[in-house]
Parts: C-alpha cells; sequence; structure tokens
C-alpha cells in the first residue's frame, strides 16, 4: 500500500460575468497541450473525463482552424478536472516520492449568476451547491474584462464598480444559506486574484498599471468585497484579496471591421495562460508560510489552508526535508488535532526554505532533478520557476 495518496488534488475557482472569457480560457489551457506538436518532457495532461477534454479540444481546434469563438452554456456550472501524471513512473525513484498525479479541479461559475437574480428555490439551491462545491479552492480567480474596460475607457470605475459589486451582493444573498445556521466556514478560498482576461486589448498595461487602475478607480469597492468575504470565513485576516493581481489573455483575437466577429485567432499569442498551474500549487504553498509565521491561525484553518503542503514541499526540496517525512509517519496515529499541531509546527522551517527557493538556486536544483530524472522535483520546480518568472515578465503580481 503506497504510504501517501498517490494523487495530490489542487483547486481553483474561476469567476467572472458572462463573456468575460472564461470558456475560451479553459479552452487554450487544456488545449494546447493536446496538440501534437506541443512536447513535455515531465509529465502529461489529461482530462479526467474524457467528455470534456474532447469538447475543450473541440473548442480549441474551432478557434485555431475556423477562427471560431467556441459557444457559452450561460447557466451551467462545470467542474473540469485535469491531471498532471508525471513522467517516470517505471523509475525505482519513483517509489519514494510522495505523489504522482498533480489533479487540477477547474471550477467555473456561471456567469449570469453574478447579473440575474435565481428564478425560484430550486434554482436558488443550485447556485448555493454549486459554490459549495468550490469552497476547497484556495485560489480564485476574479476576471476583469478588458474590453468593458476599452468600454468604459475614461469612465472605468463605472464598470469596476458593477462587477465588484455585483460579486458582492452575490455573496452577501448566499450568506446564510452557506453558513446554514452554524459558524463561520474554515474552507473557503483565501487567495483572489484580480485577474485582467483579454489582456492582449491593452497592450501597453502591465499588471502594475492594471492594478493601479483598480485601486485608483474601485479601492472602496475591493474594501467592501473583502468585508463580505471576512463576513463569512473562520479567522478572517487570513485572507487575500487586491494583494494579488494577473494578465491573462487565451488568445490574439483579429477582429473584422465590424467589429461583430473574428476573423483569425492566433492561439500562439497568449498571456498568463500558462501560470494557472504553478499558481493553483506554489501559490497556497507560499502564503501559507507567510501568514503561519505572522498570524495566529487556528489548527483547523491551517489544515485547511494550502492542504497538502507538507507533501509539496517534500516533492519540491527531495530528501532534504525528510523530518517532514518521519513527522508524519511518527504521528499518523495521534488524534487529528494533536497530529496537525505537532505536524504543522515542526513542518514550518521547512515549509519556509522550499518557498524560499529562487533564483539561481532553483534552476540549479531543476536541473539537478532533470538529471537525476526526478520528474516529481524536476516538475515542482519547474512551477516554481515559471511563476518567478511571471512576475519577471510583470504578468503577475502576488502580495509582498
Amino acid at each position: 500500500m503506497a504510504k501517501y495518496p498517490r494523487v495530490r488534488d489542487q483547486h481553483i475557482a474561476v469567476f467572472g460575468q458572462s463573456g468575460s472569457g472564461k470558456t475560451v480560457l479553459i479552452s487554450s489551457f487544456f488545449g494546447r497541450t493536446q496538440e501534437g506538436s506541443y512536447k513535455n518532457d515531465l509529465w502529461d495532461l489529461v482530462a479526467d473525463d474524457t467528455g470534456q477534454g474532447n469538447r475543450l479540444y473541440q473548442n480549441y481546434l474551432g478557434m485555431r482552424d475556423n477562427a471560431t469563438a467556441p459557444m457559452t452554456n450561460r447557466f451551467a456550472s462545470t467542474t473540469y478536472y485535469f491531471s498532471l501524471k508525471l513522467k517516470g513512473a517505471e523509475l525505482d525513484a519513483a517509489k519514494k516520492r510522495p505523489f504522482d498525479v498533480l489533479r487540477l479541479a477547474w471550477h467555473d461559475y456561471p456567469g449570469d449568476w453574478f447579473e440575474e437574480e435565481p428564478t425560484g428555490a430550486e434554482e436558488r439551491q443550485r447556485r448555493t451547491d454549486t459554490f459549495r462545491s468550490l469552497l476547497k479552492s484556495d485560489v480564485a480567480l476574479l476576471l476583469v474584462d478588458g474590453q468593458k474596460l476599452l468600454d468604459y475607457r475614461g469612465q472605468e470605475e463605472r464598470y469596476l464598480k458593477s462587477v465588484l459589486g455585483n460579486f458582492r451582493q452575490n455573496l452577501l444573498r448566499l450568506k446564510d444559506e452557506l453558513l446554514d445556521g452554524g459558524g463561520r466556514l474554515i474552507e473557503f478560498p483565501r487567495i483572489w486574484i484580480l485577474s485582467l482576461s483579454k489582456a492582449d486589448l491593452l497592450p501597453g498595461m502591465d499588471v502594475h498599471a492594471f492594478r493601479d487602475l483598480v485601486i485608483l478607480k474601485a479601492a472602496d469597492e475591493v474594501e467592501s468585497l473583502r468585508s463580505a468575504i471576512q463576513q463569512l470565513i473562520d479567522t478572517p485576516d487570513a485572507l487575500a484579496i487586491g494583494d494579488d493581481f494577473m494578465l491573462l489573455s487565451s488568445a490574439k483575437f483579429e477582429l473584422a471591421s465590424d467589429a461583430s466577429s473574428p476573423i483569425e485567432i492566433d492561439l500562439n499569442r497568449r498571456i498568463g495562460v500558462d501560470l494557472v498551474l504553478p499558481v493553483a500549487s506554489m501559490l497556497p504553498l507560499e502564503r501559507r508560510v507567510q501568514w503561519q509565521s505572522k498570524l495566529s491561525i487556528p489548527m483547523k484553518v491551517l489544515d485547511s489552508l494550502a492542504d497538502g503542503a507538507e507533501l509539496l514541499a517534500e516533492g519540491l526540496a527531495g530528501g532534504r526535508f525528510a523530518l517532514v517525512d518521519k513527522a508524519l509517519s511518527r504521528l499518523s496515529k495521534l488524534p487529528k488535532a494533536s497530529k496537525t499541531a505537532k505536524v504543522a509546527a515542526m513542518a514550518l522551517p521547512a515549509l519556509t526554505e522550499a518557498v524560499k527557493l529562487a533564483g539561481p538556486r532553483l534552476r540549479e536544483i531543476n536541473e539537478q532533478a532533470r538529471h537525476q530524472h526526478d520528474y516529481l522535483r524536476a516538475t515542482l520546480t519547474q512551477l516554481k520557476m515559471d511563476l518567478e518568472q511571471g512576475v519577471e515578465d510583470d504578468v503577475i503580481r502576488k502580495a509582498k
């Protein structure tokens, strides 16, 4: 029997109004990895549901070959599961790694639910159930539509206040159902990244300019949204919103003269799409270390925050963190609360050192792992390097 679960799940939730580009985003994210020309020497990405995968790839091919944007199902809520399967499973070294598959659960929340009231009790319950399904996510992307910013040029606050205000109102409407007479939620997305979709439409705007625009035009709405979320969660200080920003563009769309439809879609000209995996896997680990170092976080919250962080750190930094491995084994028979507290205390120095890996040292470890055919360590260090590069390229801005 495997010592650890062989699958490590990471969850990400994507929110955006209708037309903000969610369907194109996920189709571009998955479809690129399915082309015959795509090469990756560390892992393969597969859709756990073949039907979902085929539909997404069909969307991708329609954009690539026919310049046809995918149709959207306005009121459909879907969770997509993608498995990043590490190569080298036949090697002896693979038997020692803590997991073989990093699975991404991508929760897509219907855009029209931002803007329209539920038609009755049944739909209201469906919205609540859908929201509950994404509470395992550590990271949420809240999309700001680049086309809408262009439409409201000079009056961007009108759009920004609308999108942030509508989302806040939806959360407040769901509050009673989500709490259901109990205490505040322990498991809830704690990292909210304001993400500029269709960023290719604003080529002069880097992530810092986007952040400045949001703060200048809608700082009060960001704070109101933070306050609404804090009403829902245990340990409200362990929340980041208005701290992290990101640029996203699924493709470069060349529109007809009447701007009614695309005549060419260049899927090779993407921004930020390849950062989704690094953000979902690495950012929660980093934020957990930051918060655990400066906040007094109850163990029940810490246990749900960046769940599996010790395993990610072990895979990221290899045998140097055998202490975590031994701690998990030695404390496995203790009651859960006691076990969590002890493991968390023992693991913090190891997690901190893993998070601090950066620059030349990180590249050195990645090269060493590749040479040694340590596919897990090579993959995780590559994801960390990709996130680091995204910061350097001004595509993502992380909280300081």
